[in-house]
């Protein structure tokens, strides 16, 4: 299971007792944690605690704060059968691959479900109406000009 928050994707490595709750971890997730390779979350007294971790093979952390503390962390400083589970950050090259993998994927059963056509009514440019503008009364004057040239014939013939 992934689920995203800001522009981090984390996925549910586990997830004891069914605990994972988006709506809550998106509440309590702070940029604190943005720097943090996996997040424990666990439940004491019915509020979410979040705490972070790093990969193993980071040697600049502590070493109660790498992946294999864990354990010790639930054991040491959770209350006794909590709820808890635990995320892992996404690298960005694997965000990029299941982004790519996404757009081509395509649900030939649903496949037009999120097709939204709205009615629209192209306007057009000010240039464009303005030249329209121009060439109607360019039409107009010359079904003058052509309706005065009858007249003066009408005219002509009668006078003749």
């Amino acid at each position: 299971m992934l689920t995203k928050i800001d522009h981090n994707y984390f996925e549910v490595i586990k997830d004891d007792q069914q605990s994972f709750n988006e709506e809550q971890f998106t509440s309590r997730y702070s940029e604190i944690l943005d720097k943090y390779d996996f997040i424990v979350g666990d439940f004491g007294y019915d509020q979410l605690r979040l705490k972070g971790f790093y990969y193993d093979s980071n040697k600049k952390s502590d070493s109660n704060k790498r992946f294999s503390a864990i354990q010790d962390y639930l054991l040491e400083y959770c209350n006794f059968g909590c709820k808890y589970f635990v995320l892992r950050r996404l690298t960005k090259a694997e965000i990029t691959r299941l982004t790519a993998e996404d757009a081509h994927f395509v649900d030939e059963d649903n496949k037009l479900d999120d097709v939204k056509i709205e009615p629209t009514i192209q306007q057009n440019s000010k240039q464009e109406q303005h030249k329209q503008q121009e060439n109607e009364e360019v039409e107009t004057v010359e079904e003058e000009i052509v309706e005065e040239q009858q007249t003066s014939k009408n005219t002509l013939k009668d006078y003749l």
